[in-house]
């Protein structure tokens, strides 16, 4: 008997550690997207390094196109589609342009706000019940917002203007989440991700076809830099961590899952420091009050 508990306890302390080793690597895996995108824009255009991330993600995945287009069904495909550009293409591009002006680990803290975005949007035109907490957290999370932007010393529109591209991703996912959560709930998530991408890899060649990236000197040291952190954003950050991240859900659940939140903008701000970036306390200080109406709006 006691073998037997000691078997059932060593397979769950295994379990427990699977789930916060899947925890961890998501947190860094998503933390890092956010400097990898300021390295690929190093040499490449905000539109080049979103377009060879979606790419990238997009081959990847061409594997599960096939079962996916016959898992699907046909009605439901263009709401697939619709996910992908909302969860991924879009807020890729939106991303990047904010980034040219905007520090990575800023960026990184700014994504925390995408539950907040969840919840207010799923209350206004999804039909899902407002609580005080709630509405207390989306309070404490705009405050957070308003010391980052202004916390380095002094209130800047362009910076403003910046962050508000972010806010404007973030809204994508939060919409994106709520239209998955609410239409496709029998559709498999691999199917999802791998119909939505591989059906953006046209879209993105003709991007970089336009914006000039194969007349680009492509064997330079430095294109092929930036080059492949654009394509590691694609492949580890987009389309690895995709299916991780359904992995955490299906083994730990949606609320342990959701919790990649909270490591995410630490790493991201780590990165930034460790590349030359500036962040003061304040703005520090605004991580965690973010991080509190996070919490607060995600509170049981």
């Amino acid at each position: 008997m006691a073998n037997r508990l000691t078997f059932i306890q060593i397979n769950c302390l295994r379990e427990k550690l699977i789930n916060w080793g899947l925890f961890v690597l998501l947190s860094v895996i998503w933390g890092s997207s956010f400097i990898l995108m300021k390295v690929g824009m190093y040499q490449l255009t905000p539109y080049q390094v979103a377009s060879i991330r979606i790419l990238s993600a997009g081959l990847v995945l061409i594997p599960f196109a096939k079962k996916a287009l016959v898992a699907i069904p046909r009605n439901k495909i263009f709401l697939v589609i619709l996910s992908g550009l909302l969860g991924s293409f879009f807020p890729a591009y939106l991303f990047c342009i904010a980034e040219t002006q905007l520090d990575s680990s800023i960026a990184g803290i700014l994504n925390a706000l995408t539950p907040f975005f969840v919840i207010l949007i799923g209350m206004s035109f999804f039909g899902l019940k407002a609580t005080r907490v709630k509405l207390f957290g989306v309070l404490i999370g705009f405050i957070g917002l308003c010391i980052l932007v202004t916390g380095n010393g002094h209130f800047s529109f362009q910076n403003l203007t910046y962050a508000l591209y972010i806010l404007l991703a973030t809204a994508f996912y939060g919409l994106n989440v709520n239209l998955v959560g609410r239409h496709m709930q029998g559709i498999g998530s691999l199917n999802i991700a791998s119909l939505a991408f591989v059906f953006l890899v046209v879209p993105c060649i003709v991007i970089l076809w336009i914006t000039g990236y194969f007349d680009l000197p492509l064997s330079s040291k430095s294109i092929l830099q930036s080059t492949l952190a654009s394509f590691v954003l694609g492949v580890m950050g987009t389309a690895v961590a995709s299916i991780f991240f359904y992995m955490l859900i299906k083994r730990a659940g949606n609320i342990f899952a959701s919790m990649v939140t909270y490591g995410i903008p630490f790493v991201a701000v780590l990165w930034g420091l460790w590349y030359g970036e500036s962040i003061n306390l304040l703005q520090i200080g605004s991580l965690g009050i973010i991080l509190l109406g996070v919490w607060l709006v995600n509170k049981k």
